[in-house]
């Protein structure tokens, strides 16, 4: 059941089209809350409005996609400024004055508010005593997105103000700031008691919160809650604050294991599909109730969401136009160049989800447009998990769109509820049980042929091995799915990861200008394998279309296939990823990208069987500027608020706002803090009339 459009207008008016039934949604004030939850076909209209809150672009269709994806060694947002800026949030740089956060802010309390007045008009409603299953359903569904919005503000702002009460019932409008832990706590409870009442994902969409959904939730703000947190420093208002965890953490661990227990007994989702072919299906608008996904968030084709617009390969436009028929592709939400370098090999992920080209157009001699294929070599890549570029040509939306493109973005997947009940088991019982090594082992296996069993046999050591294993994993998995660096700040390993995702790239910088950073080795050790220094400087590559590579494919040897990374293929070619199905565009075979190559011979252009087409070649990594002796600005500057590189090549820590040098041997402990916590917006601690403030030296 895919919901088809939906419009925005006023407070929450939408119109959405699910099984080709069109519902309207009108919580107008002139109906009272008697008319409004007395019949629940306007029950329903409001049901539907809350969804409308949460699917706007500052909200779930953009900004949390994107904007408040923070820097790590999986998502990065690139900068060359030395400066600070108010919106400077991913490099851990911003103000309170950030028009970013006052939207993202505004609109999780609009959905906030709107949910609060659903809830209790339901509940002090006529229909309330005699509720049937689906006004149940419906009151949890609105609970949970309620819950959802409160724990993504929790996490990326720490206390914040609080209630379940709508403004019209209660005395005053500014509402008090709460402690996060009583927060979760109420989150936690309340899911607990709606749960019970939630229909099984057997029966509803993945596109509505279910009972498998609201108990994953559960399971991820307990996880979160027994987790580290940056918490303020009291007696000291420059202080950055001090990571901690609450003593009864292990407390949070139980239910977060019971939780996601529930939803793997229940049996409603598998992880049947291939890794691709799981975002391959929403791109192309294919709803699947009973697999990975277990909540999608539900835009509308044309009218909402900009999934597979700000992430896969850039599609450039021409006056507003593009060539093909898909439109023009953004292709800004990026990934850390050294991202794909931390997959272990053979990895079916690394190809899929690291883009190392991107497409636009050139002129041809008869002044006509055409497009061509590029090869992606700067200071990231593309997140190639969704794309409008791998919908089918039927589907496609029209060579002038841009945004609104209605894909679906996953906010739980399987995959999370298996790894939280592996890390959350393995945590209370000192080492890994059966079952917490089947729940790694399911989502391991799924991106490997071999199912890579020595891996597992290395991960099931102790109880370390295993957390960092089950860590490694959900690195693998969620790139792009805003996950990664909440992983790294409830685990508290944020920033020990965040100076080696800086070293890589000043090392890479460094050694392009024929010296050496000294952390080379450091790196090597961190990472696991010798890479950072054998960085290749040149890579080769050439272009083709699929249905002429699926008529060369004969040509190619099984030591000829292990050489390439590709983009399209047959399935009989697993050399090349293989759920693309966009056969229109020009891709790209690019010859290995992990290490120095010469350039193919006559006869391995023969032996794969282009011998009249041009292999090219890019220079990457040519990061360091020999006028100045230094790195280029991007590797000095993208993580500017936590590590960075001064013009004269000194590197820097920021601990409370003040340059501490970095060490040349980096121990973890002794690090300072993240601030990843974003403050307050100005506008808000205005209107609090003094009541909220800002901490963490803001």
């Amino acid at each position: 059941m895919k919901i088809k459009h939906i419009i925005f207008a006023g407070l929450a008016l939408a119109t959405m089209s699910s099984c080709n039934d069109f519902l309207d949604v009108d919580p107008s004030s002139k109906y009272g809350d008697e008319f409004i939850y007395g019949q629940k076909s306007e029950v329903e209209r409001v049901l539907n409005g809350v969804y409308a809150k949460a699917i706007v672009d500052d909200l779930y269709g953009s900004a949390y996609q994107s904007t408040f994806i923070l820097n790590s060694d999986v998502d990065i947002s690139i900068s060359s400024s030395n400066a600070h800026a108010h919106d400077s949030y991913a490099r851990f740089d911003c103000d309170d004055q950030g028009s970013h956060i006052n939207k993202f802010w505004t609109a999780a309390y609009d959905l906030i508010e709107l949910a609060n007045r659903f809830v209790w008009g339901v509940e002090n409603g006529p229909l309330y005593e005699t509720a049937d299953a689906e006004l149940m359903q419906w009151l949890g569904e609105v609970k949970c997105l309620r819950a959802m919005a409160y724990h993504d503000l929790v996490v990326m702002f720490g206390d914040v103000p609080f209630t379940f009460v709508p403004a019209q019932h209660r005395e005053e409008y500014i509402f008090p700031v709460l402690d996060r832990q009583a927060i979760q706590d109420s989150l936690i409870a309340d899911l607990r008691e709606i749960s019970t009442d939630m229909t099984s994902s057997k029966s509803v969409t993945v596109e509505h919160c279910s009972k498998e959904f609201a108990q994953g939730l559960i399971a991820r703000i307990a996880l979160t809650a027994g987790g580290y947190s940056l918490r303020p420093d009291a007696s000291n208002a420059r202080s950055y604050g001090k990571m901690v965890r609450p003593d009864n953490y292990l407390d949070y661990y139980a239910i977060a294991r019971d939780y996601a227990d529930s939803v793997i007994s229940a049996n409603t989702h598998h992880l049947s599909a291939s890794f691709q072919d799981v975002f391959v299906n929403e791109c192309n608008y294919q709803v699947v109730n009973d697999d990975d996904p277990i909540f999608e968030l539900p835009f509308a084709r044309e009218t909402s969401g900009s999934t597979g617009y700000i992430q896969g390969p850039t599609y450039s436009s021409y006056e507003g136009s593009t060539v093909g028929s898909w439109g023009e592709c953004k292709g800004g939400t990026r990934l850390n160049a050294f991202y794909r370098f931390l997959f272990r090999d053979n990895d079916l992920r690394r190809e899929f989800v690291n883009g190392l080209w991107y497409y636009s157009y050139f002129t041809q001699a008869d002044a006509t447009l055409a497009d061509s294929v590029y090869i992606r070599n700067d200071y990231s890549v593309h997140n190639n998990k969704w794309s409008k570029l791998w919908t089918s040509p039927s589907s496609t939306l029209g060579k002038t769109s841009t945004g609104a493109t209605g894909i679906n973005y996953p906010y739980m997947r399987y995959a999370d509820i298996l790894l939280m009940f592996a890390e959350a088991d393995n945590e209370l019982n000192g080492a890994p049980t059966a079952k917490a090594i089947d729940c790694l082992t399911q989502v391991h296996s799924r991106a490997f042929a071999d199912g890579d069993a020595a891996f597992i046999t290395a991960a099931s050591a102790d109880k370390d091995a295993f957390q960092k294993a089950v860590l490694d994993e959900r690195k693998w998995e969620f790139a792009g799915e805003n996950i990664r660096w909440r992983d790294l700040v409830r685990t508290n390993t944020y920033a020990e990861e965040l100076v080696y995702s800086f070293l890589r790239y000043y090392s890479a910088g460094i050694q392009n200008i024929g010296s050496v950073s000294g952390y080379e080795d450091a790196i090597n050790a961190h990472d696991g394998k010798t890479y950072i220094d054998q960085l290749p400087g040149k890579i080769y590559y050439h272009t083709y279309s699929v249905s002429e590579n699926i008529k060369k494919t004969a040509f190619l040897t099984a030591a000829r296939r292990s050489q390439f990374y590709g983009c399209h293929t047959t399935t009989t070619e697993p050399f090349f990823v293989s759920t693309y199905p966009n056969t229109t565009l020009q891709s790209l075979r690019i010859l290995n990208p992990y290490k120095s190559v010469t350039q193919p011979s006559k006869s391995q252009i023969t032996d794969f069987g282009f011998a009249a087409d041009q292999w090219y070649n890019a220079s990457f990594y040519q990061w360091g500027d020999d006028n100045s002796g230094s790195v280029k600005d991007q590797c000095k500057y993208s993580f500017y608020g936590y590590v960075r590189c001064d013009d004269a090549g000194n590197l820097w820590l920021i601990k409370d706002g003040v340059l501490e040098q970095l060490p040349a041997t980096i121990t973890a402990d002794a690090l300072p803090v993240v601030r990843y916590i974003l403050p307050y917006p100005s506008t808000v601690i205005q209107r609090s009339g003094g009541r909220f403030k800002n901490s963490y030296g803001y």
